[in-house]
């Protein structure tokens, strides 16, 4: 996964409000996705500059906003113009460090949240921060980086898919915050397979690149931690604090997003139980790794220290040794070598230490 700590634009001393891109994706180009609906009607527009008449929507319908890029200053500000957002609003937009947050305003609701993805055939994990804006009968979302994971949403207007279309720009909200969440359920699949590999490689054959996964998964681990937490207090405000932009029949879905957190939340808890496991179990492996092969050399320095004395015995250089002028002395010596080796391999398999 991407490092959660970024280089920083320095602000010390600007105003507040001062609107400067903080992040790293400069060379994502900023594009703007309009969405017209309502229960008989579908229309969507993409451009690459500013729009004019953004802030009116069409009379009985439900305009969603999304902009993906976050380098063009300029457009930013003119979007928040249009629709009368605080500075400090732009400004935490435009900072993709910011901590998940729920603030509410006058004629609009402040949201952001992190969303985490793989890379297609990767397993690199990447985040993205995302920022909505609910309105009377608009929803803005910003993000980063360009991804498919509001596509669904997309697809679903356009197919008449459940409840969307007849729904109010909250459900909206809802759907887009829910599908965030959803997505960390299938990052969570996918680290819970690398997990099963790699305990697999654990049991089977533990080497050091082993060690740099386990090291690897704990860091992920981690760091999704440090995204989701977060997002069980916003959800909390959600759903306590009151606002008319938020209806009470919504009031269940957003539990529904609550619980969904919560098991995410013990996944990750889950996952890092077993991953500290499979430390000590790699220490574990190869402690016992070394030990066998401490035995075994154990075991040849024990079999081969008699046979060395009596090489050493008669490698002495005495003048008077009987043995020396025997005839098969030489045989003898090495038979009786072979013997003593012998019979301490046979005592070493009885007690099976072999």
């Amino acid at each position: 996964m991407k490092r959660l700590r970024k280089k920083k634009v320095q602000k010390a001393g600007l105003p507040p409000g001062t609107l400067i891109y903080t992040g790293e994706k400069t060379e994502v180009e900023t594009k703007i996705s309009i969405v017209d609906y309502n229960n008989e009607e579908f229309v969507i527009e993409e451009y690459k500059e500013p729009v004019n008449n953004l802030e009116r929507v069409p009379e009985s319908k439900i305009r969603w906003i999304n902009v993906s890029g976050l380098s063009n200053i300029q457009l930013i500000e003119d979007l928040g113009n249009k629709f009368k957002l605080h500075p400090l609003v732009l400004e935490d937009i435009l900072n993709p460090d910011q901590r998940p947050k729920y603030e509410k305003y006058d004629s609009y609701i402040f949201i952001v949240l992190k969303s985490v993805f793989t890379k297609e055939k990767s397993e690199i994990f990447e985040h993205d921060q995302v920022s909505f804006i609910l309105g009377q009968n608009y929803v803005i979302s910003f993000h980063e980086q360009e991804s498919e994971i509001f596509h669904p949403i997309i697809q679903r207007i356009q197919k008449r898919k459940g409840r969307i279309r007849t729904m109010g720009p909250d459900y909206l909200l809802y759907a887009l915050i829910d599908i965030i969440t959803d997505n960390y359920f299938i990052v969570l699949e996918e680290i819970g397979e690398i997990i099963e590999n790699v305990e697999e490689d654990l049991i089977s054959d533990p080497k050091s690149d082993t060690l740099q996964s386990i090291y690897k998964l704990k860091k992920k681990t981690i760091d999704i931690r440090k995204l989701m937490w977060p997002m069980r207090e916003l959800i909390y405000k959600i759903q306590r604090e009151e606002s008319n932009l938020i209806g009470d029949d919504l009031q269940i879905y957003y539990r529904d997003i609550y619980d969904h957190i919560f098991r995410i939340t013990d996944l990750l808890e889950n996952y890092r139980d077993i991953i500290f496991g499979m430390l000590d179990l790699y220490l574990s492996s190869i402690s016992n790794k070394m030990n066998d092969i401490m035995k075994v050399l154990t075991i040849i320095s024990t079999v081969f220290i008699p046979i060395s004395f009596l090489a050493g015995f008669y490698g002495m250089n005495f003048q008077y040794m009987p043995e020396l002028s025997w005839r098969w002395g030489y045989f003898a010596v090495l038979a009786f070598m072979v013997g003593i080796g012998g019979e301490l391999l046979l005592y070493f398999k009885k007690k099976n230490w072999l």
